[in-house]
């Protein structure tokens, strides 16, 4: 499918875009198909197993919300590890007012609850179908899969795939309740917000809520990856994108609440799933504010922080907590998910 990773990603590399270019997918075993257009028109696919049945009587009781004392921290890196064009630099001072922050990110047992009383059905169950990682589709569901994107032809274009059924039509979640919701949009992400009571965090409040009152390191605990050997979140290990030996335990999502937390007792700040954030997503930080005002709708990308379990150090180290990259609100995939804030 490929045989060389490109040296120098563009800041789009970790996710797939619903406005980028697809091609036919093509593998050695396989008879090439012809490219079939993917249309914006609704699923019939039902929303979610009728096996999955969890009940959350209290929503704001199952959640942990930390509150996070404001003040002004060094935001964004110059380290020489991060993508220039993802915008990550310069250090800047920034000053962030108090607020909470979910300790982890929506599981689907939180969604499921979100759907089953508000009947809503996400962008990716309209549009018929989501973007999945190669390694993850079944054998079956792979004869069905006609394009893929064209400069990460690891992303796949699956029928049915969405919330319910991450990996296509014939998967299921009623083993992963506690975690992370997949395939949501920042729409998505939205939406439930709003039903909670609460709403996603600015990109500023997210990086300050990771560093958990660290200044200036890589990670959530600090400049090195592996404390004392140990695993400290859920990034790819092996080679990317064929060989995942999983040695952090996953070679897919973690439960939400995984790993040692932050100092603020975050949970997952780096690795697992990307997290939006509302922010329009701009490279010039003295320009920001203007910038933002003059986005139309067609070219206006959201920011999504964290990095995810497909992140390698030999591709995407975007598992730094000043890592960033870009997206649509329409955009889903197999691992793009989000957690609440809220005002104090």
């Amino acid at each position: 499918m490929h045989d060389q990773l490109p040296k120098k990603p563009s800041s789009c590399c970790c996710a797939a875009s619903r406005d980028g270019k697809l091609e036919e997918k093509s593998l050695p075993e396989e008879t090439a198909a012809s490219v079939e257009a993917v249309e914006d028109k609704p699923s019939s696919h039902t929303s979610y197993s009728a096996d999955f049945k969890i009940t959350l009587t209290d929503r704001a009781a199952k959640k942990e919300s930390i509150r996070i004392e404001g003040g002004r921290f060094l935001m964004g890196t110059n380290d020489p590890e991060a993508f220039e064009a993802d915008g990550g630099g310069p250090v800047r001072e920034v000053q962030v007012n108090s607020f909470y922050l979910d300790a982890c990110t929506v599981t689907n047992a939180e969604f499921a609850q979100f759907v089953r009383e508000t009947g809503y059905r996400t962008e990716a169950e309209r549009f018929g179908w989501s973007f999945v990682f190669h390694l993850f589709v079944s054998p079956q569901t792979a004869t069905q899969v006609r394009t893929v994107v064209q400069q990460t032809p690891w992303w796949w274009v699956v029928e049915g795939a969405d919330w319910a059924h991450p990996e296509g039509p014939d998967s299921n979640i009623k083993d992963r309740s506690d975690h992370p919701v997949l395939h949501i949009s920042w729409n998505d992400a939205n939406a439930y917000c709003r039903w909670a009571g609460k709403r996603l965090p600015t990109e500023a409040e997210w990086e300050y809520a990771a560093r958990g009152g660290l200044i200036q390191k890589k990670y959530p605990w600090g400049d090195t990856l592996r404390p004392d050997g140990q695993h400290y979140c859920n990034i790819w290990q092996g080679v990317f994108p064929t060989k995942n030996n999983a040695a952090d335990g996953y070679a897919g999502t973690a439960p939400s609440q995984s790993f040692p937390p932050n100092a603020y007792g975050l949970y997952n700040m780096s690795g697992n799933v990307w997290e939006w954030c509302v922010d329009s997503y701009v490279t010039d930080h003295e320009k920001a504010t203007a910038t933002d005002t003059e986005l139309s709708p067609n070219e206006e990308r959201k920011v999504l922080k964290g990095g995810s379990y497909l992140c390698h150090r030999s591709y995407c180290n975007r598992y730094r907590v000043a890592a960033r990259i870009p997206n649509t609100p329409d955009t889903s995939t197999g691992h793009i998910g989000f957690r609440c804030a809220a005002d104090v």
